[in-house]
This record gives structure tokens, sequence and C-alpha cells, in this order.
């Protein structure tokens, strides 16, 4: 299994990016997918999550209103356009699969990617 995340770099405040993950080794489209954060000297948090047939998602207060995620099946893919950045969201962020009613990730991390949000 593998994520390869990618499109992350330092915007100033209130900016946009968009990241994206490419998934392999694992039957992706039967999973809800979730992108995470972990921040300097913190833990790593679920940020949101798509579920598999991608009608559904979920985000953290945090986030709400400003982040969306998104996914193609076809391409083994997700995405996770963030707007509106607050330097409190500068972190790496990771993606995997992620249980349908928890923040359990099911498999190994990949290398991330570094949002930084600063003037």
């Amino acid at each position: 299994v593998q994520f390869v995340e990618s499109g992350g770099g330092l915007v100033q405040p209130g900016g946009s990016l968009r990241l994206s993950c490419a998934a392999s080794g694992f039957t992706f489209r039967s999973y809800a997918m979730g992108w995470y954060r972990q921040a300097p000297g913190r833990g790593r948090e679920l940020v949101t999550r798509i579920h598999s047939a991608g009608g559904t998602t979920n985000y953290a207060d945090s986030v709400k209103g400003r982040f969306t995620i998104s996914r193609d099946n076809a391409k083994q893919t997700v995405y996770l356009q963030m707007n509106s950045l607050k330097p409190e969201d500068t972190a790496v962020y990771y993606c995997n699969a992620v249980s349908s009613v928890s923040d359990y990730a099911f498999y190994s991390w990949g290398n991330g990617t570094l949002v930084t949000v600063s003037s």
C-alpha cells in the first residue's frame, strides 16, 4: 500500500491550496478516505473524511466551511481543496484509508505534504 501526497507549500493567510493523494495497493473504491494533519509538537488529527461512494463527507469543526474533500475512484486519488487558510492550518498533511465511524487509519503513512501558512 502506498500513499503519495502532493500540493503543499507556503501560502499567505487567506490563501488557497489544493492537495492531492495518489493511493495504490488496495481496493481504493471500497474505503472511506481521510485527510489527516500533524502540526509541530502535536498529534496527528483527522481533518476530513469522504465515504467510499463519495456522497458523504465529514469535517472537523476547525476546517468546516473552508476545506472540501473529493475523490476520483477511477484515478485512485483523493483531493483536499483548502481555502481561507489560517496560520493554525500549518501542518504536514497525510491521507489514508479511514474507518467510516472513527479516526482509525488502516495503513502505514506516506511522507505527507507540508503546508505552511505564514505572511
